[in-house]
């Protein structure tokens, strides 16, 4: 697991029975390591799921994919440290959990705009914020790492991210 991507699939028929055991077994708590090769798993996680390519719905516009997620993110709340923040796919995860979200097709362009409400993501991301921190804390990282995944995240989902720095520490 050291620095390379991790992308794992989820079957449609392990979405539609709300299967994620498999991921679990390989990626739960007690599976994962810890210190340095943890730390290299930051950043790393991609996740996706087939069987949907011909819909054209949107991703979290799909309920069996929508219940998924939000079970599948009871779980294993560790998106936040794990989920890479280049690529879209833990945007996508998050709207499916949330309770309601806005979509708007702009005319001319092919994706949609998705919005939810700022407090509804808000309350979402402050809940994995623990879990990331327990993440950060057994990798053995420095405050410094910690605030740096935080405001990511926060630039990430377009948050406003106003905290300063971390003293430096001096030896």
């Amino acid at each position: 697991m050291s620095g390379q991507a991790i992308l794992y699939q989820f079957s449609r028929s392990k979405v539609e029975r709300g299967d994620f055991s498999h991921f679990l077994g390989l990626y739960a708590p007690d599976k994962l390591p810890e210190g340095r090769r943890l730390r290299d798993t930051m950043n790393s996680v991609i996740l996706g799921i087939e069987g949907w390519d011909d819909d054209p719905r949107e991703i979290h516009m799909i309920p069996e994919i929508r219940r998924f997620y939000t079970s599948f993110h009871e779980a294993w709340p560790y998106w936040l440290y794990f989920c890479n923040l280049e690529t879209d796919t833990l945007r996508a995860m998050t709207m499916c959990c949330l309770p309601s979200i806005d979509v708007m097709q702009t005319e001319g362009q092919i994706q949609v705009a998705v919005t939810c409400d700022p407090l509804d993501l808000l309350n979402f991301l402050k809940r994995d914020f623990l879990s990331m921190n327990l993440m950060c804390e057994r990798a053995g990282m420095f405050e410094a790492r910690i605030y740096n995944r935080t405001k990511a995240v926060f630039e990430y989902f377009g948050l406003p991210f106003d905290e300063a720095p971390p003293a430096a520490r001096r030896f």
